[in-house]
C-alpha cells in the first residue's frame, strides 16, 4: 500500500470521528432550548456579488453547494489517481468493487421504491439509501477491525469510489432542474478552457482553479447541481505535470485538500445538516415509508445486495475474494456500505428540495436509523474473534 494511500485512510478515519461528533452536536443543538439559535445560524445570508453577477444564499445553502463542491473536487481527484495509477488501474482490482457498488446502489433503491411506489413525491427520494459514507465507514472499520486484512480496506475504499461515481451521475441526470442555456455555455467554455490548459501541460494550478471557479459559479447558475463542477474539475488537473515548486500537481492538491475535507468541510456538513428535532416523534413518524424505505435501504439493502452479488461473483469465478479475508469479515464490510450519513443527508436535500420540513426530517431520521445500525452491526462482526459464516451454504472456512 502506497504512503499517499495509507495517508488518505487515516484522514478519513480521524476525520469520521470528528464527523460523528459534529454530527452528535447537531441532534444536541436541534433538541435543545438553542434549537432556535441553531436553526438562525444555518439561515444567515450570505451575499457574494460582483457587478450584476449575485450569489444570495442562507449559510446552509453555501454549504451544500460551495464547500461540498470542493469534496467532490476531491473525490474526482481520488478517483482520478486511482483508476489511472492506482489500485483500480487493472481489470482484476475492479471487477469485485464495481460489482459491489452496482448491487449497493439497485437494491436499496429498489427497497426504498417498494414502500414508496404509491407517492410520486416520496418516490423521488429513491437514491437516498444508495450511498456509502466513505469518511464514517472508514472510522468505524479502523476502530474495530483488529486482526482484519488490509485487502478489505482497500475493498471498501474502492467500493466508496464506485458509488461515489455513481452518485455523481444520479445528482447529474436526476437531480438538475430549470436548466439555463447561457449559463451552461459559459460553464462549457470554461471546461474547454481547463481542456485546453491539461494539453497543453500548463504547470500553473492557480490558473487552473481560478477558471475552475468560474466554472462552479456558472454551474451553480445554470440548475445542474453545483457540486458536480468539482468533479468534473478534478479531472483536468495533471496527474504528473511539475508544477512550479517541482510537485506533480493533481498528488499536492489532493493532499492539501484532504485535511480541510475530512476536519473541516464534512463536519460542518454534518453539523448544518443532522439536526432532526425528536420533539413530537411518534410510531407514525418513525414507520413513515419515506423513514422506513431509507433505514431499510442502508441497513438492509446494502448487505444484502453487495454480499449477495459478490457471493455469486466469486462463486462463478469472476472474482475473488480480498486475500486474507473471511467470510464472517468480508460479510461486516459490507455492512458497513451501509453507513449513508453525509452523502445520503446530501442527495436528501437534493430530493425533497421543494418540499417542507417533514420530508426532511423523515430523511435525517431514516439515514440515522439505517447509518447507526449497520455501523453498529459491521463494527461487532468485525471485532469478534474471526469466524466464517454460512459454511454449509458458502464451502468456506476461517
Amino acid at each position: 500500500m502506497t504512503h499517499r494511500f495509507r495517508q488518505m485512510i487515516q484522514h478519513d478515519a480521524t476525520g469520521g470521528a470528528l464527523l460523528a461528533f459534529a454530527a452528535l452536536l447537531a441532534l444536541v443543538f436541534a433538541n435543545s432550548p438553542i434549537n432556535e439559535w441553531y436553526s438562525q445560524f444555518l439561515n444567515i445570508p450570505v451575499v457574494v456579488a460582483m457587478g450584476a453577477f449575485e450569489i444570495n444564499k442562507p449559510l446552509l445553502l453555501w454549504v451544500n453547494d460551495g464547500l461540498m463542491a470542493i469534496f467532490f473536487l476531491l473525490v474526482g481527484l481520488e478517483i482520478k489517481r486511482e483508476i489511472l495509477d492506482g489500485h483500480l488501474s487493472s481489470k482484476e482490482q475492479i471487477i469485485l468493487p464495481a460489482i459491489a457498488a452496482v448491487a449497493g446502489i439497485l437494491v436499496p433503491a429498489l427497497i426504498y421504491v417498494a414502500f414508496n411506489y404509491q407517492d410520486p413525491i416520496a418516490r423521488n427520494g429513491w437514491a437516498i439509501p444508495s450511498a456509502t459514507d466513505i469518511a464514517f465507514a472508514l472510522g468505524v472499520f479502523s476502530l474495530f477491525s483488529r486482526h482484519v486484512p488490509i485487502s478489505l480496506k482497500l475493498f471498501l475504499l474502492s467500493v466508496a469510489i464506485f458509488d461515489d461515481i455513481g452518485a455523481i451521475m444520479i445528482i447529474a441526470l436526476f437531480y438538475s432542474q430549470d436548466l439555463s442555456a447561457l449559463s451552461l455555455a459559459i460553464a462549457a467554455t470554461g471546461i474547454a478552457a481547463l481542456f485546453f490548459l491539461n494539453r497543453k501541460n500548463v504547470n500553473s494550478l492557480g490558473i487552473y482553479l481560478l477558471i475552475g471557479l468560474i466554472v462552479w459559479a456558472s454551474v451553480l447558475k445554470s440548475g445542474v447541481h453545483a457540486t458536480l463542477a468539482g468533479f468534473v474539475i478534478a479531472w483536468f488537473i495533471p496527474l504528473k505535470v511539475l508544477d512550479e515548486d517541482n510537485k506533480p500537481m493533481l498528488p499536492r492538491l489532493e493532499h492539501k485538500l484532504q485535511p480541510w475535507v475530512a476536519f473541516f468541510i464534512l463536519p460542518l456538513f454534518a453539523f448544518a445538516n443532522a439536526g432532526v428535532s425528536f420533539s413530537g416523534l411518534t410510531w407514525e413518524t418513525l414507520l413513515n415509508p419515506v423513514t422506513v424505505g431509507i433505514a431499510l435501504g442502508l441497513f438492509v439493502g446494502k448487505q444484502i445486495g453487495i454480499f449477495g452479488f459478490c457471493w455469486a461473483a466469486i462463486k462463478l469465478n469472476l472474482a475473488t475474494l480480498p486475500d486474507g479475508a473471511t467470510w464472517r469479515q468480508f460479510y461486516g464490510v459490507c455492512l458497513l456500505c451501509g453507513i449513508g450519513f453525509t452523502m445520503s443527508l446530501f442527495i436528501g436535500t437534493l430530493a425533497f428540495e421543494a418540499q417542507g420540513l417533514a420530508y426532511q426530517s423523515n430523511v435525517k431520521l431514516g439515514v440515522l436509523i439505517g447509518s447507526l445500525g449497520s455501523a453498529f452491526l459491521g463494527a461487532y462482526l468485525l471485532y469478534q474473534p474471526s469466524k466464517a459464516i454460512l459454511p454449509s451454504k458458502i464451502g468456506e472456512t476461517s
